[in-house]
C-alpha cells in the first residue's frame, strides 16, 4: 500500500515542511481511502503567513495596478495549463462529477482574468471643493493583509473569489482552504510558486478553523478576514475579528 503524500504549507515564497507530529487525513468520499495528509496546523503558522504577507504588502501595493494585474493573468495561464489535473484533484477529493470539476477549474480561470481588467476600471474621485478654484482629489488605498477561508464545496474557485480582488487592489493574502479538500489549493499554490509571483504576496495555511481560522480572524494584523461557510462559523469568525474592529466579508449558509 503506498503511503498518502504530506503536503506542505506556502509561506513566504517557498513550500515549508510541518515539523509537528499532528496531521489530518484528507479522505476521497467516494472510496474512503486517505488519500493525501495536510498538517494539522496551529496558531503560529498562520501567524508566520500573516507577518509574510504584512512584509510584502507596502512593495506589492507599490506596483501599478497594471502590473500587478499581469500577475493575476500568469496565474490564470498557469491554471489552464494544469487544468486536467487540477480537475482530477477536485474529483477525487471533493467528489464531483468530472464535467463540474472542469467548468470550476474553467471558471477560475476566466473569473481572474475579470478581474485582472479591473485593472484600467477601478479608480478614485475628482470632488468639487466648497471653495472655489480647489478640487479634492480621493485616491483608493488598499487595505492591508487580507485572508480568506474557504469552504469544501467550491473550493478551487474560491481561492480565486477571495485572493483576485485583493490582489489587484494592493492587498496580500492568507488562505485557508478546508481539510477536508486541499489538494486542490496545493495546485493552487504551486502555480503562485512556478510564475515567480513575489514572497509573500500569497500564502497558504492548513489546518483545522478552530485554530488556523481563529487566528486569521483574531491577529491584529489583518485588515480583512473573508470566509465562505456556515451560519455558525461566521458567528465565530465575525465574534473573533470584533475585537480588532477587523472588517469581515461572510457569505455563510447551510
Amino acid at each position: 500500500m503506498s503511503v498518502p503524500v504530506q503536503h506542505p504549507m506556502y509561506i513566504d515564497g517557498q513550500f515549508v515542511t510541518w515539523r509537528g507530529d499532528a496531521w489530518i487525513d484528507v479522505v476521497n468520499p467516494a472510496t474512503e481511502a486517505v488519500i493525501s495528509r495536510i498538517p494539522d496546523g496551529q496558531a503560529e503558522d498562520a501567524r508566520k503567513a500573516i507577518d509574510a504577507a504584512e512584509r510584502a504588502q507596502p512593495e506589492w501595493e507599490a506596483l501599478p495596478a497594471i502590473e500587478r494585474a499581469s500577475w493575476l493573468r500568469k496565474i490564470s495561464a498557469g491554471i489552464r495549463e494544469r487544468a486536467s489535473e487540477i480537475s482530477a484533484l477536485i474529483v477525487e477529493e471533493g467528489g464531483k462529477i468530472q464535467q463540474l470539476a472542469e467548468v470550476e477549474v474553467a471558471f477560475t480561470a476566466d473569473y481572474i482574468d475579470y478581474m485582472a481588467e479591473w485593472a484600467r476600471r477601478y479608480e478614485g474621485e475628482i470632488i468639487q471643493s466648497d471653495r472655489p478654484g480647489e478640487n479634492i482629489l480621493l485616491f483608493k488605498r488598499a487595505l492591508g493583509v487580507t485572508t480568506g477561508i474557504l469552504p469544501w464545496n467550491f473550493p478551487f474557485f474560491l481561492i480565486a473569489r477571495k485572493m483576485a480582488p485583493a490582489l489587484l487592489t494592493g492587498n496580500t493574502i492568507v488562505i485557508k482552504p478546508s481539510e477536508f479538500t486541499p489538494n486542490n489549493a496545493i495546485a493552487f499554490a504551486k502555480i503562485v510558486d512556478e510564475i515567480g509571483l513575489p514572497r509573500g504576496v500569497f500564502n497558504l495555511v492548513l489546518g483545522r478553523g478552530e485554530t488556523v481560522g481563529q487566528e486569521l480572524a483574531g491577529n491584529p494584523k489583518v485588515a480583512m478576514v473573508s470566509m465562505t461557510g456556515s451560519v455558525s462559523a461566521g458567528e465565530k469568525i465575525m465574534a473573533t475579528a470584533a475585537k480588532n474592529i477587523t472588517k469581515v466579508c461572510l457569505e455563510l449558509g447551510g
